[in-house]
């Protein structure tokens, strides 16, 4: 019995989500905001929290800074049954943080990184690993120091038993490249329709999730409003979403991971976990902030089949 289900290895920065008339105006003109509201950000924090408040037992190790942000951000998820107890707090380092322009089911992002970046493979050890049955990485380009060794990183999990995920989320550079080693080494990759777009230099959906899954076993493509599709080895999967009434669509992507990864991890077959991983997304739309809203598995099991 392993002490945790996942191992989650990322950046640690809150969101400062301000909503209204969200579009600055240069000339030292000052505007008025509707909102307001100081929450947890970051990919791979709120896909933590989503995974514990479904029932997975969830450890989380990143770098931040000894603050104000950072503090803040290591009590959230300890609030909410993350373990953070291997995370790194680097005295002279800031903690990277997210200024959100949220505007209607849209957004802008603002972000600094600080020590974002800063985790490395080689801060995750053999005996983290042991402890975990499952290793969940998000935000890749954003985790510069992670990336050269990231693909052995996965490798090693894989030597332990443990299987693998990753949600690169977007591409800043817009480049794109430099996934072919990664993927062989990734069992489920979570990419939304915009990445596996631009990953695969294709046009469609269909084709790109082919030309993915030839690399990771499973890839899950986030649609936004259309649900998601699960390409297989041999099939493709489709769950439309459900209707709800869209607050703020932070973090919508990282409650789909969880709900999927709760799935996977209690071995329901794949239609199901996708169907779970479509609701928690949903769902998690309805309040402002990536975990607000972020079902408990009782509340996403109402809306399955």
């Amino acid at each position: 019995m392993k002490q945790f289900d996942v191992l989650v290895a990322g950046e640690i920065n809150p969101d400062l989500i301000l909503s209204g008339n969200v579009v600055p105006e240069f000339g030292q003109v000052e505007k008025l905001v509707d909102h307001a509201t100081l929450t947890i950000g970051s990919s791979s924090a709120i896909f933590a929290c989503g995974a514990a408040r479904l029932g997975l037992r969830v450890a989380f190790i990143g770098v931040c800074g000894d603050d104000i942000f950072g503090h803040f951000m290591l009590d959230e998820m300890q609030k909410r049954n993350v373990d953070v107890t291997n995370s790194i707090v680097r005295e002279g380092g800031q903690t990277g943080f997210s200024l959100i322009l949220n505007q209607n089911a849209d957004r802008a992002i603002l972000t600094y990184l600080g020590l974002i970046p800063a985790l490395q493979a080689s801060d995750i050890s053999d005996a983290m690993l042991h402890q975990a049955r499952h290793l969940h990485v998000a935000s890749y380009f954003l985790q510069t120091n992670l990336q050269p060794d990231l693909a052995a990183l996965f490798q090693r999990a894989h030597s332990f038993g443990l299987t693998t995920s990753l949600d690169t989320n977007y591409d800043p550079s817009e480049v794109w490249t430099g996934f072919d080693e990664l993927l062989s080494a990734t069992d489920i990759f979570f990419p939304n329709k915009t990445e596996a777009l631009s990953i695969t230099r294709t046009k469609d959906v269909p084709s790109a999730a082919q030309k993915l899954v030839t690399k990771s076993k499973l890839v899950a493509i986030k649609l936004g409003e259309q649900g998601a599709a699960l390409q297989t080895d041999d099939k493709m999967i489709s769950i439309q979403s459900i209707p709800v009434n869209i607050v703020d669509t932070i973090g919508a992507g990282d409650a789909f991971d969880a709900g999927f990864l709760y799935g996977y991890l209690n071995r329901w077959d794949l239609e199901k976990a996708l169907q779970l991983g479509v609701v928690c997304g949903a769902l998690s739309t309805q309040a402002a902030g990536g975990t607000t809203a972020q079902p408990t598995l009782e509340e996403a099991l109402v809306y399955l089949k």
